[in-house]
């Protein structure tokens, strides 16, 4: 479970692809203070540490993952935005967030609010997916790239997301331009209030 509060980006030092798997190898600040068996969001994807050497540590990734995630599209050097597993007797800054991203969007449009940004991306839109939940609304919560975000000017196949100077320097969000794939998770708690009323 996580917050999508980034704590920083990680930074991919090497990629091993494996049959069907990739093994990404990534740099960080906190390295030493990982686990073998550790849960962190990469991109807002939940992975497990398999391995730490050298200040660095690897996650694996499989095909699944890959062909539902942007991590497929990763290379040596790009910037990563991860946030280890939230501790359960802290504040929840942001939202609840699963780590079981839902699918790509494409940043469609990057506009300057004089000091802020606004960055609109789309996604595929799929009615019966739709009605379970897996939709924006207005001023709800959304995951993008690990990164919890309240949506504005929603639509059925895309939203709008306003970022901070700091959230802009402090996340991979520097890197996103006009079609770049980003991965969306959509909240978990409009999945289980659609399943409710469908239901009822």
């Amino acid at each position: 479970m996580f917050s999508g509060i980034v704590e920083e980006f990680a930074t991919v030092t090497k990629l091993v692809k494996e049959q069907e798997n990739i093994h990404f190898t990534l740099t960080c600040s906190f390295v030493d203070e990982l686990k073998i068996d550790q849960s962190i969001a990469h991109n807002g994807v939940c992975l497990t540490v398999v391995a730490i050497e050298n200040n660095t540590y690897t996650v694996t990734a499989m095909r699944e993952t890959l062909e539902r995630s942007n991590l497929g599209t990763l290379h040596v050097g790009d910037k990563v935005n991860v946030e280890r597993s939230m501790i359960m007797n802290g504040r929840l800054d942001g939202h609840i967030v699963q780590g079981h991203v839902d699918q790509t969007a494409e940043c469609i449009e990057v506009r300057d609010a004089e000091g802020s940004w606004y960055y609109t991306f789309r996604y595929k839109h799929d009615a019966e997916m739709a009605a379970k939940g897996y939709l924006t609304v207005d001023k709800g919560s959304v995951c993008v790239n690990g990164v919890s975000l309240t949506v504005c000017n929603p639509t059925d196949d895309s939203f709008t997301v306003a970022i901070i100077p700091y959230t802009y320097e402090h996340t991979n969000f520097h890197t996103i331009e006009v079609g770049t794939l980003v991965n969306i998770e959509f909240d978990i708690i409009g999945k289980y209030i659609a399943r409710i009323a469908k239901n009822a």
